[in-house]
């Protein structure tokens, strides 16, 4: 077999029997920037507007109002409780199984919710990723095992009725859905498709299959925050200790 090579026009080009392999020689790049003193492409601008008016109507629209600036911070924050809170009522309507506890991880958190009107947009920039709300069901040492592992990372936000301390970066006095941790038990959870993948370090759950319904966090959240407010209450979320850190933390 004859292998012939050539440099063509700044192209490597390899012959390989009949097969034709081409191999760039070299990359360059060239920076164009961008001010005010660049115009406008006015065929484009026309072009895009109407997706821009109705993109731009839809996501200013009012969906809730909150009468406090909502941001995330370790080990527990407002906006971590609520956002958790909504994945276990939230997952808990949609899978039609009672949630033992949600938790969101910390990362996942992209925005605050600034005081006033909640509208779509906000959420969007609150969870802009497309993750997944999933139910996993969990022994109980696997569970103290992740618990473990968020008291490690300074707490992630997880829903009303479980709580733990952290001492130590371990997780203690832990307490799920108002009972003390039984560690042969088995618990049903709501995560994300990306934690229960092994996503954020959680790699202890990568080997426990999970339930999908193709249903995004961000939807949740928007179905949770109306239902909130066509209960005539506004979004209100509290720090309750769910998790706190030991003074030696």
């Amino acid at each position: 077999m004859r292998v012939i090579s050539f440099v063509y026009s700044g192209i490597f080009l390899l012959f390989l029997s009949c097969s034709t392999v081409q191999v760039p020689k070299s990359v360059s790049y060239t920076g164009y920037p961008v001010s005010p003193k660049v115009s406008a492409d006015t065929a484009l601008l026309n072009l895009v507007q109407p997706y821009s008016l109705e993109v731009n109507r839809t996501m200013n629209k009012v969906i809730g109002f909150t009468p406090a600036t909502m941001t995330k911070r370790l080990p527990e924050s407002g906006l971590g409780n609520f956002m958790a809170d909504c994945m276990l009522e939230m997952g808990t309507k949609k899978f039609g199984m009672p949630i033992d506890i949600a938790f969101m991880n910390q990362g996942g958190i992209r925005a605050s919710i600034n005081k006033g009107n909640i509208t779509i947009g906000n959420v969007y920039e609150l969870m802009p990723f497309d993750n997944l709300l999933v139910v996993q069901e969990l022994k109980g040492s696997v569970l103290e095992a992740l618990l473990n592992h968020i008291a490690a990372d300074g707490g992630w936000p997880i829903s009303k009725g479980s709580s733990f301390k952290i001492k130590n970066k371990q997780a203690v006095d832990i307490i799920i859905n108002g009972k003390p941790l039984d560690r042969n038990a088995t618990y049903l959870t709501a995560n994300s498709d990306y934690i229960a993948q092994g996503g954020s370090d959680a790699a202890m759950l990568k080997v426990f299959p999970f339930q999908n319904k193709g249903y995004l966090i961000r939807d949740a959240l928007l179905e949770y925050i109306q239902l909130i407010t066509a209960s005539g209450k506004p979004v209100d979320a509290k720090i309750e200790n769910r998790v706190t850190s030991s003074s030696n933390e």
